[in-house]
């Protein structure tokens, strides 16, 4: 199958680019930055498109047998200004825009759609659990997206099957959320961030691509899936397992206000959490390698080393 990929040079990107070869699969890399897409991945065919704006590249997704739509500004990463805020939803809702629109001019149209969404569709809360039935919340995050999968949504009205994955925190090595959590551990100063309390919904990387390669072949997923594993934590549950992993205690926690100072109102993704539970995405069949976090974090903690 020939897939179109937009964030491929990303930390799930590039994993998803890696496995589809390995399954003999053609992938076409959709690019902003052409210059790191050729060193990332030498031999394939490179589109280089601005995601906000309809142009040539469209016709590169004529004769894709799927399109994956991974592409969105970093959240957590900076202070959220205003300015800051618009490109976040932007590098979402008109990027999924455009990819719509270039699969609706064409005749020779993929037959799947499969577009990242997050979990922070539901909003937070320390005590609600939430699956992929549960209304959305009303927050920033909440209204990023919907405005992000009502775009997705629209490919239906070409008769495009559209798989929406939820995305709940990433694990993996060389990268995401581990890369910035590891290393006070190893310093022997690694512990929660804020209460602890707050959920954590997560999902291994590995896990995440196969659902992903999934939705792209089971004709018969359609709709909204939450991609996080079967067991969420509590982010106090989540650094004791990663202590043991890393044999280092897990005794001085990060205040909240220390990253409040740092992001702002961004500081909510980590401080504030959701108990999200995968019920249509099990319902499926879809099986998970790495169903808990002590067993996640073994596998990702020896593959680093």
């Amino acid at each position: 199958m020939k897939v179109a990929i937009t964030g491929a040079t990303g930390f799930v990107g590039r994993r998803l680019v890696e496995q589809l070869l390995l399954q003999g699969h053609q992938p076409l890399i959709l690019t902003r930055n052409r210059t790191k897409a050729v060193s990332t991945f030498p031999n394939l065919e490179i589109v280089t498109y601005t995601p906000s704006k309809s142009g040539d590249w469209q016709q590169a997704i004529a004769g894709c047998d799927a399109v994956v739509n991974l592409a969105g500004e970093p959240i957590a990463e900076s202070r959220w200004t205003s300015e800051r805020k618009q490109e976040i939803l932007d590098s979402r809702k008109l990027g999924t825009q455009t990819i719509v629109e270039a699969i609706a001019q064409t005749e020779q149209r993929p037959g799947v759609l499969v577009n990242a969404s997050a979990i922070g569709y539901y909003g937070t809360s320390e005590t609600t659990s939430f699956d992929e039935t549960s209304p959305s919340g009303n927050d920033f995050l909440a209204k990023v997206c919907q405005d992000w999968e009502a775009e997705a949504q629209k490919v239906k009205e070409v008769g495009v099957r559209v798989v929406i994955l939820r995305l709940g925190i990433v694990l993996g090595d060389g990268g995401g959320a581990l890369a910035k959590m590891i290393p006070p551990f190893q310093l022997f100063a690694g512990g929660p961030i804020g209460t602890g309390r707050q959920w954590f919904s997560w999902i291994h990387r590995d896990d995440l691509v196969n659902l992903i390669i999934e939705a792209i072949m089971n004709p018969e997923m359609a709709g909204v899936f939450n991609a996080t594993a079967p067991n969420p934590v509590r982010m106090s549950e989540f650094c004791q397992a990663l202590g043991e992993v890393l044999q280092r205690p897990s005794w001085l926690p990060v205040p909240g206000l220390a990253l409040e100072a740092l992001l702002g109102e961004g500081a909510i993704v980590v401080l504030e959490g959701q108990q999200v539970l995968p019920k249509k995405t099990t319902s499926c069949g879809f099986e998970y390698k790495y169903p808990t976090a002590k067993q996640a974090l073994t596998e990702i903690l020896r593959m680093g080393n």
